[in-house]
């Protein structure tokens, strides 16, 4: 048996160029890991096919789910041995903005690929992953990234500058955000849907300084305007989170999830504070120290 960790991610930018012929969407974003992990298992069984086993969410456990997906497609490729046990420990919250799905998806593929003693190469596991979903193939890395095409072209970065030192505050409401319905709401919004090429080296330049307070007119997301219109307790929520000390926040993704970055510990616990005196306890908060490291598992 193998045991795994697999990271969950923000979009400091997410900027959609327009909608493709096959019905993706062209978008250059920049996504960084974080540290907040589900946990995932694997053990080699000699009969069975893939069995999935989860908990802490109510997820499907068929072939519609990520996991089982990439471990079909795995060995679609290998032809190997297609008995595998997975057990699914849930941790970062669904239709949230943070990627879980994906991420699981590209752990799985890693794992499978090191139990079977790597007989595929990177660029095969990259090409399989974005068979798999969009942000497959950035969680394949593990480091700070840009992404382009429809999220399969990734390009690894090195730590941010503006980032190092501080405080990242994830809030999600306990409401999820559909991704398919956050897309289809663009087609209202066309200066949202066609956006214009260059946002992302702008925000990477802006980020590879040490001033946030620069960088942060650079943060964007196209999805976010006609999210927050049909949810407005998600800009109370960045408007609570700024009055607290946040330098810069942003809806994750499709949402519901927001992320603050404050300057440091001591200025975001006090943010939680506040945020739970004026929104309650139902909520879920999660806080983590950004570091120079760019590695999620490191």
């Amino acid at each position: 048996m193998i045991q795994k960790l697999s990271p969950c991610k923000i979009n400091l930018l997410l900027n959609i160029l327009g909608k493709r012929d096959d019905g993706f969407h062209e978008l250059e974003t920049i996504i960084m890991p974080v540290p907040l992990f589900d946990e995932l298992s694997y053990e080699q069984k000699t009969e069975g096919g893939i069995q999935l086993t989860v908990e802490g969410a109510a997820l499907t456990e068929g072939s519609d789910n990520l996991i089982v997906r990439a471990a079909e497609a795995f060995y679609s490729c290998t032809h190997g041995n297609r008995h595998i046990g997975i057990h699914l420990k849930k941790r970062i919250p669904m239709e949230a903005g943070l990627g879980g799905g994906s991420s699981n998806a590209a752990i799985t593929l890693n794992a499978l690929n090191e139990i079977s003693g790597y007989p595929l190469s990177q660029q095969v596991m990259e090409d399989i992953a974005a068979k798999i979903g969009s942000d497959v193939p950035f969680f394949l890395h593990h480091k700070p990234a840009m992404a382009e095409g429809r999220g399969e072209r990734v390009t690894s970065l090195p730590s941010f500058n503006a980032l190092i030192g501080k405080t990242l505050l994830l809030v999600k409401p306990d409401f999820g955000v559909s991704t398919p319905w956050a897309y289809n709401a663009l087609q209202q919004s066309p200066d949202l849907l066609n956006g214009q090429r260059g946002k992302a080296k702008k925000l990477v330049s802006a980020l590879n300084g040490n001033d946030l307070s620069q960088a942060s007119i650079f943060f964007f997301n196209s999805l976010e305007r006609p999210v927050l219109e049909k949810f407005p307790i998600l800009r109370l929520f960045q408007t609570t989170l700024k009055a607290s000390g946040a330098e810069v926040t942003l809806m994750s993704g499709s949402g519901s999830t927001t992320f603050a970055i404050f300057p440091n510990k001591q200025t975001a616990e006090k943010a939680i504070e506040d945020f739970r005196q004026g929104f309650g306890s139902t909520h879920w908060v999660y806080a983590t120290e950004l570091t120079g490291n760019t590695s999620a598992l490191g």
